[in-house]
């Protein structure tokens, strides 16, 4: 039977930190097969993980750096020394294969091997129930496409490894690897079942237009042959300034694009990150010209509320009592959520009662719908929960 728990800490020391969260998260259980571990970017992450290993020897880890904390059911987790949170789960039956790619000359090949990694080391020829996945923020999908190309159509979830300050700070890790560009990613096999939501909560503006020029995979140029940012400028009637170098950035939190895929079923968010001198934009996520992008809205308010009401879809959607929650929260919506991040911790609290839940704040989020189609995004919450 699969039993999960958590634990934190803030201490100063890297090392101390990582053996205060693994040893309240190992509490109770008996057969942990691997972990979850989400630490600060201000740590000596090898020093942080050697304390996790410490309290769990042996044990499969996987995960990335936060921005700027965590959420657990003990509220907001953070500090200016650091943090860490661990996910530990244990059961019997669960097997798991955790493997790491540092990035090599192509994503898609590393894609292709990383999956075949994953399943020797879970001791399978087969594809896992679903997979978990964490990358460096900038070429997720092609990732994403190489490992597909191996195991099929199969659900998956996670996000992208993230700092505090946008500055390529952050790290990907396993129990025998850690580095900053590249990716990772565990393999489930066993009972183990898991249900994700993968959303945005932004309601759909009339204003919307053909990408009709992009320039590699992530620089949209021109909007129905308008240059992007004066396109995005008009649509809001806000002055170019807002919408030039990292302004853009802060200015599209409540108001960034969005794509929908082939049935309409999902709207996967797309961040503009950069306004650059030619009036394009920089994208979090790639683009694909003749297609459409809309504006999308939403208050501050409205994403705080959001967690909360995600939480409670994702236990409604799911077919048996949940027992445990893994929540991707986009660190750009905390970001404008800012101060108040502990009201989102309230209603996650509140929305998942008894049961334990690690948030991670992440600079890109992957998920899928109803028809398993897997996707990465920006600004948005991939909410999975695990039952059996």
């Amino acid at each position: 039977m699969l039993k999960v728990n958590v634990g934190s800490s803030i201490s100063s020391c890297a090392k101390t930190a990582g053996k205060e969260a693994a040893s309240k998260a190992k509490l109770g259980l008996d057969s942990i097969k691997m972990a979850f571990v989400y630490g600060s970017c201000d740590y000596n992450i090898d020093e942080m993980l050697s304390g996790v290993a410490e309290e769990l020897p042996d044990i499969p880890l996987i995960g990335n750096t936060s921005f700027t904390g965590i959420i657990t059911p003990e509220g907001f987790i953070g500090s200016d020394d650091g943090f860490v949170g661990v996910m530990a789960l244990s059961d019997p039956d669960m097997i798991i294969g955790i493997a790491s790619k540092e990035r090599g000359a192509s994503p898609v090949e590393d894609g292709k091997l990383i999956a075949a990694e994953a399943m020797k080391a879970a001791n399978q020829n087969s594809s896992p129930n679903f997979f978990y996945m964490a990358a460096s923020p900038a070429e997720e999908e092609f990732y994403l496409k190489g490992i597909s190309s191996i195991i099929g159509r199969i659900p998956f979830f996670g996000g992208s490894a993230a700092d505090n300050s946008i500055s390529g700070n952050w790290k990907l890790y396993t129990d025998n690897s850690q580095f900053s560009d590249g990716v990772v990613i565990a393999f489930f096999y066993g009972d183990i079942k898991m249900t994700n939501l993968f959303t945005g909560t932004y309601r759909e503006t009339d204003d919307f237009g053909v990408i009709t020029k992009i320039d590699g995979n992530r620089t949209l140029v021109e909007i129905d042959g308008v240059p992007a940012t004066k396109k995005y400028a008009e649509w809001r009637g806000i002055d170019m300034e807002a919408v030039t170098g990292g302004n853009l950035l802060s200015t599209t939190i409540t108001s960034p694009l969005g794509v929908k895929d082939r049935l309409g079923d999902l709207i996967a968010i797309r961040h503009p990150m950069n306004g650059n001198d030619d009036l394009s934009m920089a994208i979090g996520n790639n683009l694909s010209e003749k297609t459409c992008v809309i504006r999308m809205e939403a208050t501050v308010d409205e994403l705080i509320s959001s967690t909360g009401e995600t939480l409670k879809a994702l236990i409604e959607k799911m077919d048996k009592p949940p027992i445990a929650f893994h929540l991707v929260h986009c660190g750009g919506r905390r970001a404008g959520i800012d101060s108040r991040i502990d009201e989102v911790a309230k209603l996650i609290k509140e929305a998942a009662g008894d049961i334990p839940f690690i948030v991670e704040f992440t600079f890109g989020e992957y998920g899928f719908e109803s028809d398993n189609n897997n996707t990465c995004g920006g600004l948005m919450l991939s909410f999975t929960g695990f039952l059996e």
